[in-house]
């Protein structure tokens, strides 16, 4: 189970990346600002939730995630056009699902073996899943996709939510991580499909 999570895990940071180098590409950035953006996407959230947590940020022996993330970025540098076609696009929505649905429980599940609270647990799931993106957001000048509507965090949060009560519950291991993250995955997945929104305040036009 813990080498099918690395693969996903693996999975996840690459799609992530190449998210992040899409918003480079609509900025026209230089392939300095590509490998930046696409690698704060794919790791960030997981970078934050480990300085948060006080344990050693992963990627600083795990080397091979920031290969894979700056090689994700520089590929859409170099082949944007395969990266922009509707089917590609729509591929990448999924993909991207996946990503999430991963890193809300790998995010809760690092916050567990610490000893943190359930709660604690699933604000560092949604954290590990979503802030990459908010970070790329910031830092491109768009507005954060997390905090505007989008069935995203609230997604990832629903998912180390079942993650963590199940753990908690003592339910075996296999079924926390399956019901965790097609918990996730089918809420995004509807958000997709369905244009589904959360509530937005309305906005003051004068």
């Amino acid at each position: 189970m813990d080498d099918l999570l690395r693969v996903l895990d693996y999975f996840g940071v690459v799609v992530f990346a190449i998210s992040g180098a899409l918003t480079a590409a609509r900025k026209g950035m230089d392939l300095v600002g590509f490998a930046l953006i696409g690698t704060v996407t794919g790791i960030g959230g997981g970078t934050l939730r480990d300085l948060l947590l006080n344990k050693p940020v992963y990627w600083l022996s795990d080397w091979e995630y920031v290969l894979m993330t700056v090689l994700a970025a520089w590929a859409v540098f170099f082949f944007a056009r395969a990266f922009t076609t509707r089917m590609a696009a729509s591929v990448l929505n999924w993909a991207d699902a996946v990503g999430l649905a991963v890193f809300s429980l790998i995010g809760a599940q690092a916050a567990l073996a610490l000893g943190t609270s359930p709660l604690i647990a699933v604000v560092m799931g949604m954290m590990t899943a979503s802030f990459g993106g908010l970070i790329r957001d910031l830092l491109c000048d768009e507005p954060p996709m997390i905090l505007h509507r989008e069935v995203y965090a609230t997604a990832a949060a629903a998912g180390a939510t079942v993650f963590v009560i199940l753990h908690e519950l003592g339910a075996p291991d296999l079924l926390t991580l399956v019901a965790g993250f097609f918990s996730a995955l089918v809420l995004r997945g509807l958000g997709i499909v369905y244009g589904w929104h959360l509530p937005a305040f309305p906005k003051n036009e004068n």
